[in-house]
């Protein structure tokens, strides 16, 4: 089998590096001291955030939300990681990939440890995997549209492991990359590992331990761990705990970031101490109709009523602030890679919204999050949809209901707030025909009920497939297209929202190329 070694930029890479729309721009652009140099290299003892409770972190435990996904990864590694510009060498120092675009083979790093002191070995990677196809984890999952697609995992020596693959795949670097390493020594007899709470069952190789978690008082503590193989930790502990009021908690300095709006931009900009960085709109609301539950929505220009009736721009001024970027009937926000503008526009318009309406009644329960700002925005929806003869019963719920509803079906339409948006084109295929499964229990996919287009699902179903960069990329912008003109799921907005720090205390934050958090990044606390 022929390989040829590869370079850690690839296309995602080198088109943020191009396209700085995706990714995150600091407005503050005083240049850095010697001094400030200096400070910033600099180890922080304690860094604190504000958080919710979002499970236990392990990678079958926490909740499948992004706060909780990126808990467990402070804690848990994988071959690879993700910097500002793409994918990077983490416990793989470097990989191939054959020729035929089927084996990947991925080269260890030396002397890397687990939390209590056992020795890594590539053994522990095939369990992993071997482990996870058996027993799903929450995120970072080993399947690919609900099927196993790694053939055989092959371990040619102590330092490297192979992985043959089924078929082809454009994602497949991305997925093999991401998949979190669990020791074998720990998970290889445990038999029931969504109910695996032990202690043991957050031992790592990452960069941090988990040192406490307290789920009613909602409290995590990380801390460095001294033995860590890669990067050296800059931020010795980093704690999580909830607070009421999160500007006022920063003013005080009970954390060290706060998200902001528009309105208090000039109060934290005219203070050089202050950097704020505005963040890329991977983050959004969504509208999901179950056409299941409600036959009318099967009807392509019944959806496009409802986008008609929907002011996005009202919603954006009086919910955001001003603080969010319309949505796009292709899905793909205007901050990705591979976002196309050219696609359907549904601009509010009531007359128009009840001309598709036609003679059709609709009417239906809207479910939402309990959140202020989803009340806020559901509310001024059915003033709009009112006006155009469509009646709705808003009904909310805490998150974690709402979630569970819409992932087992039991609504009729549906407000989703959730991030990802940045990520690989081929959530068009997980997200947008019903036999197609993505590797998480995340509610960003997985979530049409009975929506079936058989022009949509062979793209889709194509460019997942297709390893030549420019000829993916030409089927992504059709299948937008295609998506827009149909309109199985509106996207409502996207938001941006700026995020501040306080430079002086710590300055290492950074957003990985295709996510929305500062927080969200191992990287952010790390030697870079």
């Amino acid at each position: 089998m022929k390989f040829k070694a590869m370079k850690f930029v690839g296309a995602i890479a080198l088109s943020c590096i191009l396209v700085l729309s995706g990714c995150s721009q600091a407005i503050d652009s005083t240049e850095k001291t010697t001094e400030e140099a200096k400070q910033e290299k600099a180890a922080v003892e304690v860094i604190k955030l504000a958080t919710e409770d979002w499970g236990y972190p392990s990678p079958f435990t926490h909740y499948s939300r992004g706060p909780g996904i990126y808990k467990m990864q402070m804690i848990f590694d994988s071959l690879l990681e993700r910097d500002e510009n793409g994918l990077i060498p983490w416990m793989a120092k470097s990989y191939e990939v054959s020729e035929d675009g089927l084996e990947y083979k991925f080269f260890m790093n030396e002397g890397m440890k687990w939390h209590d002191g056992e020795d890594v070995t590539v053994d522990d990677i095939k369990f992993s995997f071997e482990y996870f196809a058996k027993y799903p984890p929450v995120s970072n999952g080993v399947m690919m549209n609900g099927k196993e697609f790694i053939k055989e995992i092959k371990l040619e020596d102590d330092n490297a492991v192979t992985f043959v693959l089924e078929q082809k795949s454009a994602v497949a670097l991305d997925t093999i990359g991401k998949v979190r390493i669990i020791p074998k020594h720990i998970w290889g007899n445990v038999t029931d590992p969504n109910t695996f709470t032990a202690p043991e069952a957050t031992i790592g190789c990452g960069p941090y331990k988990l040192t406490n978690y307290n789920m009613e008082q909602a409290t995590y503590e990380f801390t460095a761990f001294e033995d860590y193989y890669g990067p050296k930790q800059r931020v010795m502990k980093v704690q999580f705990a909830p607070v009421s009021d999160s500007v006022l908690a920063f003013e005080n300095q009970e954390i060290d970031m706060v998200s902001v709006g528009t309105d208090l931009l000039d109060r934290y900009k005219a203070d050089e101490n202050f950097t704020v960085v505005e963040n890329p709109a991977f983050w959004g609301y969504k509208m999901v109709f179950n056409i299941e539950k409600i036959p009318a929505l099967k009807q392509a220009d019944v959806r496009k009523a409802v986008a008609h009736a929907i002011d996005v721009n009202e919603l954006i001024d009086k919910v955001e602030r001003g603080a969010a970027k319309p949505g796009s009937s292709g899905y793909l926000p205007p901050d990705h890679i591979w976002y196309n503008s050219d696609v359907p526009k549904y601009d509010f318009d009531i007359e128009k919204s009840k001309e598709l309406l036609g003679e059709n009644t609709l009417g239906f329960e809207l479910l939402i999050g309990n959140s202020s700002n989803e009340i806020k925005l559901a509310e001024l929806m059915k003033i709009s949809l009112e006006k155009a003869g469509i009646k709705i019963d808003i009904k909310p719920a805490d998150t974690k209901t709402r979630d569970a509803a819409v992932k087992n079906g039991d609504f009729q339409v549906a407000i989703i707030g959730h991030g990802g948006w940045g990520a690989d084109a081929n959530m068009l295929k997980t997200s947008f025909f019903s036999s197609a499964k993505g590797g998480s229990g995340s509610v960003a996919t997985n979530v049409i009920q009975r929506y079936e287009n058989e022009d949509i699902k062979a793209l889709a179903d194509m460019q997942s497939k297709e390893l030549d960069e420019q000829k993916r990329k030409e089927m992504v912008f059709e299948l937008q297209k295609m998506i827009g003109e149909d309109l199985p799921m509106l996207p409502i907005y996207y938001t941006s929202g700026y995020t501040v720090y306080n430079k002086t205390k710590y300055d290492g934050w950074m957003n990985m190329f295709d996510h929305h958090s500062l927080e969200h990044s191992k990287l952010s606390y790390l030697e870079r």
